[in-house]
């Protein structure tokens, strides 16, 4: 009997795996393992770009998505613990993109229901790329969740490490989609 129950349950989370493999996130803006073009770095701390979040887009969710959550996450920052740059929850399951800058401060560009959560630069929109000077490429993890609840309820002042917690708690699958971006010790 046991082993029968054993069975069942590796089946199902197999197929749950194999269904989470046709979930693709992609960007009409770049490519897995491009650099970021100048137009998303972040607009301060010795950076001078136009601090635009890229368009994305997604399919394939897993059965039972109820929403989704969109973060960008780079682990090579030098803090000790990577660096939120952006972080987007209660994204309806209807909604399969985001255009570009969705990420603008306000919630206004994004879906109806969704709403930024406030990342590593102390502000709830997107944050651009901004690694230091001279260091070798930063690698920039976009993720999209999808959720098996239809709404995360996350305090306005949260942090992007308490959204985390949160949407990896319900989430049921993710795609990512990573790129890189650097600057020369001259910028």
């Amino acid at each position: 009997m046991k082993r029968h129950i054993l069975l069942a349950s590796l089946l199902a989370a197999s197929s749950t795996f194999l269904h989470a493999a046709d979930f693709t996130l992609s960007s009409p803006d770049f490519k897995a393992g491009d650099m970021l073009a100048q137009r998303f770095e972040f607009n301060g701390f010795g950076c001078s770009g136009e601090n635009k979040s890229p368009a994305l887009q997604w399919s394939g969710a897993p059965a039972g998505t109820q929403s989704f959550a969109v973060t960008v996450y780079d682990p090579d920052a030098p803090t000790g613990s990577g660096w939120w740059h952006w972080s987007v929850i209660n994204l309806p399951a209807s909604v399969t993109s985001l255009p570009a800058d969705a990420g603008a401060v306000g919630d206004a560009k994004l879906p109806a229901g969704a709403r930024h959560v406030r990342i590593d630069y102390g502000v709830a929109a997107w944050g651009g790329t901004c690694p230091p000077p001279g260091d070798k490429p930063h690698r920039y993890i976009f993720t999209v969740h999808a959720l098996k609840t239809p709404t995360l309820d996350i305090p306005a002042d949260a942090t992007a490490a308490l959204a985390g917690y949160m949407i990896n708690a319900n989430a049921i699958g993710k795609a990512t989609l990573v790129a890189t971006y650097g600057r020369s010790k001259k910028d």
